[in-house]
């Protein structure tokens, strides 16, 4: 694969003395996104001595391997930089986990013809093969009995042959949120041969996941009305159910969104990461759950921070790991609650913690690097895998944390990341990257992807910021609802409040500074490229929103937008929600728009795009303005060839407009200039 030939490039390169290393620096290129591979899942060993993991990666189609979305390799490793292949690099796999007594690696794979199963490989070597199927479905999740005996599988909607014969012959009509296909779970025995005839278990309405509880007789189940979005959202709990019957024993009252679920190695209690009421934005406050009851306390309300993750240790204690702005932490409590320890992640920007037996494993990136594994040792995270060794030839853009006062003396925190070789007399070039949501946050680690300018700006000359605007996550819940009520104001003032502030510490020049996002992201960008066009000189607007009053009609989330965002439905007061869309105010758009969207978007529908489109056009006809759909992609490119092309796009708009400073400057080519080897007829290698 052109990765591997990438990586012993690198290899050979990080031989060579520093100096030279130094001399051979080049910038960031999409080419570069194109071929990152980071850490995917993680699972530790029982006894904690050995830790599997799959990389992630999407096919580098910048050197003719055939396009695809990612695919996740597994490795086992025993210690830093001593980890190896463990399945053939063709095998796409998932959800891997050890058996009970650590012998065994389970994970999802679908083999060719197939549906998706669970399958797994001796620790100690040998052939892999399967453990566990359902008939005609493919398994989604799974979790071993304690004793290894036997495997639960969550497993998709058993298939309606009827149906089938019908759409063969045309009546293929759907009906709309109507049609509920709900996940089945069966118990599958573990033994020399697959288990032809599993034993389904009655479960309530739409499961989503669940894990089982020590024992083998209970396990909790995160449970919603049906698969819609916002039921998800809104009105998912957690369920304590008995794995013979069905029968629910409890279950978990939490009143808004519902995150990660651990059961504790004694089995009376869960930790629980989920929102304080209807109205929290985010499921960012952690929660001890007494299992017997079903009532629950939490740990960290009220905090200016967010939980993200967490697992249980062994001896009882529980490992989080927490974000307090910018930056992150791995915080140890005691099964009681109370907090044992916490250790700050340096550099590092911490995000999914594992354990097996006392050992601690976390998914960390830093501004050097993306996710790679380490584990905490003897006071230290100490690295464990190392991919991407070339980004050792790359010239970083210093990058940091940058905070500023807001108009209503707000404090607003932000990353922001310097050009390379320094800000220039005058300031640099200034690109807002806006997050979507509002209900997340971005911080000082890797910042850099597909639709993130990142690093690939910061070496053509940018500075780029990125902003945790009012409505983010990670400064607690009193902030992130600072929003509700009021779309764009404080929230997209905050963007222009950060662009005065960063013109007068001398980084950005006032006359060159641009904004791109998605989702929510996307709507900032529509707003800044409207009702603030004389503030901006360029936009890249991705999945976004431009009329609140027709989004409400076409969204899967109407729920979630009236509990976290919008505090009142459309017919309360038209008028007001006609003011908060960017289309109202096409009539200021002299910012030149670049708008990009999936065309099979349900959250955000493509019409958004469609609608800000044809109004600058008709109503701005002078303003540059260009639409790019991406057929077979949703709300986010999935696929390698549109991402790499969304990327293309993106810098080639902002170099065109941003950094001359020219709104009147020619559109560009409309096909992005393809590196060569990225169309034609090569395989990726075996």
């Amino acid at each position: 694969m052109t990765r591997i030939r990438r990586t012993v490039l690198a290899a050979g390169l990080l031989a060579t003395a520093s100096i030279a290393a130094q001399a051979q620096a080049r910038p960031m290129t999409p080419e570069d996104v194109a071929a990152l591979e980071s850490v995917g899942t993680v699972a530790v060993s029982p006894d904690g001595r050995s830790i599997a993991y799959t990389t992630a990666a999407l096919p580098d189609v910048t050197e003719g391997e055939e396009n695809g979305s990612t695919e996740q390799q597994l490795k086992l490793a025993y210690g830093p930089m001593n980890a190896r292949d463990f399945l053939p690099d063709s095998m796409n796999v998932s959800a891997i986990q050890y058996s009970p007594d650590g012998r065994t690696i389970s994970f999802l794979w679908t083999e060719k013809d197939g549906d998706r199963a669970v399958w797994g490989i001796p620790v100690d070597g040998g052939a892999h093969r399967k453990l566990a199927a359902v008939k005609d479905a493919s398994v989604r999740s799974y979790a071993w009995a304690p004793d290894g005996s036997a495997i639960w599988m969550l497993a998709s909607a058993e298939k309606d042959k009827d149906r089938e014969k019908e759409s063969k012959a045309g009546f293929n009509a759907i009906v709309y949120e109507e049609e509920a296909r709900l996940n089945r779970l069966f118990s599958a025995k573990v033994g020399a041969e697959v288990d032809a005839e599993p034993k389904a278990v009655t479960i309530p309405g739409y499961v989503s996941g669940f894990k089982v509880a020590p024992g083998g007789k209970t396990a909790v189940v995160d449970s919603a009305p049906t698969p819609q979005i916002d039921d998800e959202y809104t009105s998912k709990r957690a369920h304590v159910i008995d794995l013979a019957t069905g029968k629910v024993l409890a279950v978990v009252e939490t009143p808004g969104k519902l995150g990660d679920i651990e059961v504790s190695p004694d089995g009376k209690q869960l930790s629980m990461i989920a929102g304080v009421d209807m109205n929290d934005p985010a499921d960012t406050t952690l929660h001890l759950v007494d299992v017997a009851s079903g009532s629950f306390r939490a740990l960290n309300a009220g905090a200016p921070e967010a939980a993200v993750d967490a697992a249980w240790l062994a001896d009882g204690r529980l490992a989080a790991v927490i974000h307090k702005g910018v930056q992150s932490a791995l915080r140890i409590y005691n099964a009681d609650g109370s907090i044992a320890e916490e250790h700050d992640g340096g550099e590092l920007i911490l995000s999914n913690v594992e354990t097996g037996g006392n050992t601690i494993a976390v998914e960390a990136s830093s501004p050097q690097h993306p996710t790679e594994l380490f584990v905490w040792n003897n006071g230290a995270f100490a690295r464990w895998t190392q991919h991407n060794p070339w980004l050792s030839d790359i010239d970083f853009g210093k990058q940091r944390a940058f905070t500023f006062t807001a108009t209503d003396g707000q404090q607003v925190e932000g990353v922001l990341i310097e050009p390379v070789g320094g800000v220039p007399k005058g300031g640099a070039p200034l690109i807002l990257n806006v997050h979507g949501g509002p209900e997340a946050h971005d911080s000082n680690g890797w910042q850099t992807a597909y639709s993130k300018p990142g690093q690939v700006a910061a070496g053509k000359g940018y500075a780029v910021f990125l902003p945790n605007y009012r409505g983010s996550t990670g400064y607690g819940t009193a902030f992130s609802k600072q929003h509700q009520g009021r779309y764009t104001d404080p929230e997209f003032r905050d963007l222009v409040d950060a662009k005065r502030a960063l013109v007068e510490a001398g980084i950005a020049d006032a006359d060159r500074v641009g904004v791109t996002g998605g989702s929510y992201g996307g709507y900032a960008t529509a707003w800044t490229s409207t009702y603030y066009s004389d503030e901006f000189a360029a936009g890249v607007m991705f999945v976004g929103i431009s009329n609140q009053i027709s989004k409400f009609g076409t969204t899967d989330i109407p729920y979630e937008m009236y509990n976290v965002h919008s505090r009142a439905w459309p017919w309360d007061n038209w008028q007001k929600m006609l003011e908060v869309s960017p289309i109202y105010h096409v009539d200021k758009a002299e910012t030149p728009l670049l708008i990009m969207h999936g065309a099979e978007d349900t959250r955000v529908a493509p019409s958004q795009s469609y609608e800000l489109y044809r109004s600058i056009k008709v109503r701005k006809p002078e303003t540059p303005v260009r639409l790019v759909l991406y057929p077979g992609e949703g709300h986010g490119n999935q696929k390698a060839a549109a991402r790499y092309d969304y990327n293309l796009r993106m810098m080639e708009w902002f170099d065109t407009y941003l950094k001359t400073g020219d709104r009147d400057a020619k559109l560009p080519d409309p096909r992005p200039d393809l590196a060569e080897g990225t169309v034609g007829t090569a395989k990726k290698d075996d």
